[in-house]
């Protein structure tokens, strides 16, 4: 049973079906403005993700953010409840190793991927917000930096720091203002 018509793979998993984010959805800092991804995403980035390697559930979120730079951060309210519905499915399976259940695909789970075509869905956040997943990883470098000189910096080097940061505040406060003129 390889077709993606069979009723346990149809419940959402083909993302060809709509309902993705396009141009101005947003990608916030700080989870504001992040987009609402489909379940049926989320089977598929999962199924995606298993299929490289088996994982437990903690991994699948961060591998997904990070794949996503950072744009696409699911919660275990999310990758949970799908990991369940996706072994439900027999697309799945999952074993303990110590203390954490570890996930890993079927050969119906690797049939259903090829089936979709979909082998990377995080790609929709970085390639349509590529320029914000640029300023999301430049954010983070400087607050890294930031902390260094908090840590490790002299009072010296925290003012010059805090100089720098107002300054670039203003300019980009200018700069904004430039386009809606």
């Amino acid at each position: 049973m390889s077709d993606v018509t069979d009723p346990r793979f149809s419940r959402g998993m083909d993302p060809r079906r709509g309902g993705r984010p396009g141009p101005g959805w947003g990608g916030g800092f700080g989870g504001r403005g992040q987009a609402r991804v489909r379940r049926g995403d989320v089977q598929a980035a999962v199924l995606a993700l298993l299929a490289e390697q088996d994982m437990h559930g903690y991994q699948i979120i961060q591998e997904l953010a990070d794949r996503s730079g950072g744009l696409w951060r699911p919660g275990a309210g999310s990758i949970y409840p799908t990991l369940r519905q996706l072994q439900e499915q027999g697309l799945i399976r999952s074993r303990n190793e110590g203390s954490k259940r570890v996930f890993s695909i079927t050969d119906y789970g690797r049939r259903a991927v090829a089936d979709s075509g979909e082998s990377e869905p995080w790609k929709q956040f970085t390639e349509a917000e590529g320029a914000r997943v640029k300023l999301r990883q430049a954010t983070e470098g400087l607050l890294s930096a930031l902390s260094q000189v908090e840590a490790a910096g002299s009072d010296a080097q925290a003012e010059q720091a805090t100089a720098i940061v107002s300054a670039a505040r203003k300019s980009i406060y200018l700069m904004l203002a430039e386009e809606d003129a």
